[in-house]
């Protein structure tokens, strides 16, 4: 896999020439909707195959090496009629294999909603180990709302995807509600209400596991929190039951605020069967214009996230989406959510060039709308997705997870499927 950089003059015709693949191939692997308009600064994911190349006076298999930018020792691999590397005949043959990165197995976790395409959902189901169905909101008395989630947990179970119930604590106005939190965390007969209709509902849709996303916890509810995801797991463990929380990015175990203090990580780390970091939203609707997951913000939350929770449990978020932000920013005034291929799309609309900072490992670009007004977009592109992975190879975790996937991003599945192998546990 390559991922190409659009520079001025590129083509995708020019493209495919450089590395020897049809273009044909690459405008289907990427999903491009304007092949023959190119943003600068684009990302164009090369999914090269084997290749072959003839050898000319004075090549070595080192400078082949180097030209296709493959090691010699695969080349050789490749090529098992090369008995004298060398030696190599000028007219000859060699098979040039694709270049890889093997960071080996990992869990794929993916939300969605249950409004998603479901052509969308069936070209997305392949790429994941599970499939968190968002959300069954509680209700003060334990019980459900109820959601149309029976064609996905079909789809997913077809596709050998383990689904995932979620539940929240979401109120009636659309936001995750402290109060509703704290009313079900220090009643325990309404939170053996809701744990009854939990195992009914996972029972009767043939659901995997459980995903708990109580966001927003009061701090003092805390031990009451640990306490119930000792009851969650002690319930459905037995019954073959997976138990997943969802955790906000802490950087420490003193951090305050109340996204933060009630998620106790050692805690959810020995409980659950896997934790899922929220590495997102630095960058959100009412903040400045910044990167939705910085890749210096997230290395921050996982270098105290692994020193609390076993690493193979831990699926680092990735966010599916960006913002469309106006300049200059004024606190209150909110950014427009926009899927990463749509911003791509804005970019070339606009005439803009595509940014990329090299700290935050995430792109962006500025333009000027019809009414003279400037904008700031960040979003994310075939290199932070690979920067995202590498850094989870880096720590070693279980795993990534996706803030959703009700949007389509082909270059992503393109980068994960080329350097790591994707668990099925069905």
């Amino acid at each position: 896999m390559d991922i190409h950089v659009v520079k001025p003059g590129d083509s995708i015709y020019s493209i495919a020439r450089q590395y020897g693949v049809p273009w044909q191939k690459i405008v289907s692997d990427n999903e491009l909707e304007n092949p023959d308009q190119l943003v600068v600064g684009q990302t164009i994911v090369i999914v090269d195959e084997y290749r072959q190349h003839i050898v000319r006076p004075g090549e070595t298999l080192y400078l082949i090496g180097l030209q296709y930018q493959v090691k010699v020792s695969d080349i050789i691999s490749a090529n098992p009629q090369i008995l004298d590397p060398a030696r190599l005949e000028v007219g000859q043959t060699i098979i040039i294999p694709p270049r890889t990165i093997n960071f080996g197995p990992i869990e794929v976790n993916g939300y969605a909603f249950p409004n998603i395409n479901m052509e969308t959902l069936r070209k997305t189901l392949p790429h994941l180990t599970y499939l968190s169905i968002f959300s069954y909101e509680v209700n003060p008395d334990g019980s459900l709302r109820e959601i149309n989630d029976t064609p996905l947990i079909q789809a997913a179970r077809n596709a050998g995807v383990a689904p995932l119930m979620v539940i929240t604590n979401i109120g009636e106005d659309g936001g995750f509600d402290s109060d509703l939190a704290s009313t079900i965390l220090s009643n325990e007969t309404i939170q053996n209400t809701l744990l009854d209709n939990v195992l009914r509902i996972m029972e009767e849709k043939n659901y995997f596991g459980l995903d708990i996303d109580f966001e927003y916890i009061y701090p003092s509810d805390r031990e009451l929190y640990n306490n119930f995801l000792r009851k969650a797991v002690n319930r459905l463990r037995p019954r073959g039951y997976t138990v997943t929380t969802a955790l906000a990015p802490k950087i420490s175990a003193v951090q305050q605020g109340t996204l933060y203090e009630a998620h106790d990580y050692p805690v959810h780390g020995e409980l659950a069967d896997h934790v899922i970091l929220m590495t997102y939203e630095w960058g959100y609707t009412y903040s400045p214009p910044m990167a939705v997951a910085p890749l210096n913000e997230i290395r921050r939350v996982l270098n105290y996230a692994v020193t609390v929770i076993p690493r193979r449990k831990i699926l680092m978020g990735i966010p599916n989406y960006g913002y469309n932000w106006t300049l200059p920013y004024q606190p209150g005034t909110a950014a427009e959510t926009i899927s990463n291929t749509a911003a791509v799309n804005l970019a070339l609309r606009e005439g803009a060039f595509i940014q990329y900072d090299q700290i935050a490992q995430a792109p962006f670009f500025r333009y000027y709308d019809e009414n003279g007004i400037q904008h700031e977009v960040w979003f994310e592109d075939a290199r932070s997705i690979l920067a995202k992975f590498t850094l989870a190879n880096e720590f070693r975790l279980g795993g990534v997870s996706y803030w959703t996937i009700n949007q389509y991003f082909p270059q992503n599945w393109l980068v994960l499927e080329s350097v790591f192998d994707v668990i099925k546990v069905l």
